[in-house]
C-alpha cells in the first residue's frame, strides 16, 4: 500500500501553521557579539525576522542583519533551533561574520552594539541570550523550546 501527504484532498483537520524566522549570531574576532535593541518594545536581541517565502534561510539572515544593522555577513553554520510553542513560531540561527557595511540603527532597531557574553546574559531574556551563548560553544546545533519568556528542560 502506498502512503503519501497531498494537499490537495480536503480534510477535516485543521493542519498546524508555524511561523519560521531566522536571526545571525554575529560574532567578532574578538568574542563581542552583535545584539540589537528593538524599537517596538525595547528589548535587546541578536538581529532577525520573518523568513520571506521566495528566499533560502541564509539569504534571510543576510536580508535581516542588513536590514537591522546596515552590516553586511557570510552566514557559516546553522547553530540552533528554537520554538516558541505559545506563538508556533520556529526560529533558525545561523553563526554570521561581518564582511562589510557600516553599524546603524533603521526603524526596527533603536540600538546597535557589540556585547560580551556576560552583557548578553545580563541585557536579555534567557528565551534570547541562550541563542547566542549556543552559538559560542561549538556543540550545535542545540534543538529548543521555551513559551516566550522560559526555555523548557531539555529531555
Amino acid at each position: 500500500m502506498l502512503l503519501y501527504m497531498s494537499n490537495s484532498a480536503p480534510t477535516t483537520r485543521s493542519t498546524p501553521r508555524h511561523s519560521v524566522s531566522v536571526a545571525g549570531v554575529v560574532v567578532r574576532d574578538d568574542g563581542r557579539l552583535l545584539a540589537i535593541r528593538r524599537a517596538d518594545n525595547g528589548t535587546w536581541e541578536l538581529p532577525g525576522g520573518v523568513l520571506e517565502i521566495a528566499e533560502t534561510p541564509e539569504e534571510g539572515v543576510r536580508r535581516e542583519v542588513l536590514e537591522e544593522t546596515g552590516l553586511d555577513v557570510d552566514v557559516a553554520e546553522l547553530t540552533g533551533v528554537y520554538k516558541n510553542v505559545t506563538l508556533g513560531v520556529v526560529a533558525l540561527v545561523f553563526r554570521c561574520k561581518a564582511t562589510g557595511g557600516a553599524e546603524r540603527t533603521s526603524d526596527e532597531t533603536t540600538a546597535v552594539q557589540w556585547l560580551t557574553p556576560e552583557e548578553v546574559s545580563e541585557r536579555m531574556s534567557e528565551v534570547y541570550a541562550i541563542r547566542l551563548l549556543d552559538a559560542l560553544d561549538g556543540h550545535g546545533p542545540h534543538v529548543r523550546s521555551h513559551d516566550g519568556r522560559q526555555l523548557f528542560p531539555v529531555r
